[in-house]
């Protein structure tokens, strides 16, 4: 298996640290509000990569974070907590906040038929561990104290920059981060923050250096180093948190363990709407409720995502998305009219085309194509079914549940009588019954000669 490794800035081999676990850490969502299908594409790059893994008899030892504290409004360091700015504006407390929107995440996570990770961890929850951290890097003396926090001096570390590219001598301060006369190096970055005298926080927490808070970095460095050990095989998140975020994870991690952070850094591309950013302003952010309430199965989003290489910028429309729609449920279509077999055989010649898609980076297009010329091809119905059930073991389109399809004897007793209420021209009876027949979750389509068709809504 290959994998684009950012770090080096192109596809190299995949050999885990240890044969028998793969371990993998992906960042998660800030729980202050809906996470949006842009997020989601992330999700689901990890969701290919674990199953991926799994589908290659790795074992995969997989955690996701869920940040509940510590993220600011911008990379700077400066401005509210998204969470406590959240609560505010929402009249509620923090532990409503993050409990609302983890729950929700977990919702729209679990509809997109995301494998969940060994643990969800929470910041909230290891805060000690992040203290510790600190403590461990103020003894070797990466840290200075302003009057706002414990931050991280980037200029002790040698290879800060060799993620993102930046490095400090090219950085103008204000250009990525906001101007902070204490700060001694433009990239410096947060570590603990002291609470506002002045300003009561909901989250607060007693440290060695005052009351205060953890910075949004750290955690993210503190769960992983304490869940998976001090060298990671994969970490997986957005394109944009390569600059700033991770670059900073690899130089407090490092600092403090002497060892490498991570083997490979994996990036998915972002997901524009309409050729534009997703902003709140323009009101184009969508969230998976949007896309159900649209009309649109979840499942035609996760096909969706799948139609670009996920280092590719892709541009979401709700066009696209119908387009992913019509060839899901074709997909659907084709299975629920094949022959299943106990023990049927697996085309060989397909499967060797699926993986050489799978191990080169994940070519989602490629195997999205063999998987098509599967369908078109003169096999025999259970060789089909049997090699795209294995095929779907990645792409987790739930195909098994159109397997052996059968039409309820009530559901086609409905369809008869609506078909005799078309024949006489009772047409609102007609649209009563069809209206019946999805109500209890099948979809008919009418045929020229008056017989239909009728499959399963998903």
């Amino acid at each position: 298996m290959r994998l684009y490794n950012s770090i080096y800035k192109k596809v190299v081999d995949f050999k885990p640290l240890n044969p028998e676990v793969v371990t993998m850490y992906s960042c998660g969502p800030t729980v202050y509000k809906d996470a949006h299908i842009g997020n989601f594409r992330t999700y689901t790059l990890t969701d290919l990569i674990y199953r991926a893994l799994k589908f290659y008899n790795y074992n995969v030892k997989f955690i996701m974070n869920l940040t509940d504290v510590g993220h600011l409004v911008g990379d700077s360091d400066e401005g509210e907590d998204k969470v406590e700015k959240s609560a505010r504006e929402e009249g509620k407390s923090t532990k409503e906040i993050t409990t609302y929107y983890t729950n929700k995440f977990l919702t729209d996570y679990d509809r997109l038929k995301l494998n969940r990770p060994l643990k969800f961890t929470k910041a909230s929850e290891y805060i000690d561990a992040q203290t510790k951290l600190i403590r461990t890097l103020e003894q070797k003396g990466y840290t200075y104290k302003t009057s706002d926090g414990i931050y991280y001096d980037t200029s002790k570390f040698e290879n800060y920059g060799q993620l993102s590219g930046i490095r400090l001598d090219s950085v103008k301060e204000g250009a990525r981060v906001e101007i902070n006369e204490e700060k001694k190096n433009p990239t410096d970055f947060a570590l603990w923050k002291f609470s506002d005298k002045g300003d009561k926080r909901q989250q607060e927490w007693m440290s060695p250096w005052g009351m205060g808070f953890p910075g949004w970095h750290i955690e993210c460095s503190a769960m992983c180093l304490t869940e998976l050990g001090d060298t990671v095989d994969i970490h997986v998140g957005a394109d944009d948190l390569k600059m700033v975020h991770h670059q900073n994870e690899i130089a407090q991690s490092e600092a403090a363990t002497d060892k490498k952070f991570v083997k490979y850094w994996v990036h998915g591309g972002f997901l524009t709407v309409d050729e534009t950013t997703m902003s709140k302003s323009l009101g184009n952010i969508y969230t998976v409720d949007d896309v159900i309430s649209n009309g649109f199965d979840p499942m035609y989003l996760r096909y969706f995502y799948m139609t670009a290489h996920y280092r590719i910028p892709l541009n979401f429309s709700w066009n696209a998305l119908k387009n992913a729609q019509n060839s899901l449920f074709k997909v659907y279509e084709m299975v629920e009219t094949l022959e299943e077999k106990s023990n049927a055989e697996i085309s060989e010649k397909h499967m060797v085309r699926f993986n050489e898609a799978i191990e080169n980076d994940l070519n989602m297009p490629k195997a999205l194509a063999v998987m098509w010329d599967l369908l078109k091809s003169d096999l025999s119905g259970p060789t089909k079914i049997a090699t795209l059930l294995k095929m779907d073991k990645i792409f987790g389109f739930s195909i098994d549940d159109h397997v052996g399809f059968e039409i309820p004897e009530n559901i086609s007793n409905l369809a008869k009588s609506r078909a005799e209420y078309r024949k006489s021209g009772i047409w609102d009876k007609a649209d009563m019954v069809r209206k019946e027949i999805l109500a209890l979750g099948y979809i008919l389509t009418d045929k020229p000669d008056n017989t239909f068709d009728i499959r399963r809504k998903l």
